[in-house]
């Protein structure tokens, strides 16, 4: 459902946030102090605008407490600007507001004041940046409680032609502990596949596994590579 979006705070988050909800068809309020980061959302926003989101008088003006959601992106050197900024919103009656957080002690003070969702993306980038850049075939990660997430990975060139069922990763009970949620293939998802459905080339598997299971696929797929697939078995007529 279309919303009403303020982002307040252009820098690469706040920008990047104000771009992606614009383009999925939402109205999108774009502020920021700096002349050039409005110049930059024009065309990336419903409305871009320079002004200071501290000042109580200019976030009435903008009419910024009949928006559904508000999004408070500023920096880390702006902590300050963003406690004060969450406050002026809060007392303006914003319904629903997110706000990005610098560390530990400026989200609990965000929680404090009332944030409804406080988000740190310094902390979810290297969290992700730490599996994509390190674990083999790992194209994206998901936290979702500590030490356990949703991957998306390439499976290892050993578990080609091999089924769910002989590489030990079918059902959520399976041997390793690794559970396999999806399997996209070009432009098809498998929800839940079949134990006997065979891993091919292209293939992106979705998994759900506790970081330390993760990172035995590669020890995993070593195991089955001198192990004939069922599929090659069959094909060999045996």
């Amino acid at each position: 459902m279309k919303k009403q979006v303020c982002v307040i705070g252009l820098g690469r988050f706040g920008s990047t946030i104000s771009q992606e909800l614009f383009q999925s068809g939402h109205d999108v309020l774009a502020i920021d102090v700096d002349e050039s980061k409005v110049q930059d959302q024009l065309g990336k926003a419903t409305y871009s605008v320079r002004a200071d989101a501290t000042n109580e008088s200019i976030l009435k003006e903008l009419d910024v407490a009949h928006y559904d959601v508000c999004i408070v992106s500023l920096g880390s050197e702006n902590i300050q600007a963003s406690i004060l900024v969450t406050v002026l919103l809060k007392d303006l009656g914003v319904p629903f507001i997110i706000a990005r957080a610098a560390n530990e002690l400026h989200g609990l003070t965000l929680e404090r004041i009332g944030v409804d969702r406080v988000v740190y993306p310094e902390f979810e980038s290297a969290r992700r940046t730490a599996h994509v850049g390190f674990d083999t075939g790992v194209i994206d990660y998901m936290p979702i409680v500590p030490n356990f997430g949703i991957s998306k990975l390439r499976p290892p060139k050993e578990m080609l032609g091999h089924t769910l069922e002989e590489t030990g990763l079918a059902g959520t009970a399976d041997r390793h502990g690794i559970s396999v949620l999806a399997i996209r293939r070009g432009r098809t998802s498998f929800l839940h596949p079949a134990k006997d459905e065979e891993i091919k080339a292209g293939d992106v598997l979705i998994v759900a596994a506790t970081n330390e299971q993760l990172g035995k696929i590669g020890e995993i797929a070593r195991h089955l590579e001198h192990i004939p697939s069922v599929s090659h078995s069959h094909r060999n007529g045996s």
